[in-house]
């Protein structure tokens, strides 16, 4: 009777380990929900950054006015009969 209760309790031991540290466990299955999780909140944020560049490309191919303003801003540049004024500021 002992030896078959001894057997028993190894059985419920190794199907706990099974259950909880298991490679398909209950711990692991928590650790894919959280990385799943993360990487939903990630392909979100490059969703909207996508949609964010799609809108800038479409306004660069249609309209002049997107092209002027990065021609003005980050080149420098002035249109012809333009009067450009620095104005610096003292210290």
């Amino acid at each position: 009777m002992r030896l078959v209760l001894a057997a028993l309790l190894l059985l419920f031991i190794g199907l706990q380990y099974a259950v909880w540290l298991g490679d398909f466990g209950y711990i692991r299955l928590n650790q894919l929900r959280n990385d799943v999780s993360s990487q939903q909140i990630e392909n979100t944020n490059l969703e909207k950054r996508n949609q964010r560049l799609r809108a800038e490309v479409i306004d660069l191919k249609q309209g002049t006015a997107a092209l002027e303003e990065r021609a003005r801003s980050q080149l420098g540049m002035i249109k012809e009969n333009e009067t450009f004024y620095q104005i610096i500021q003292p210290d």
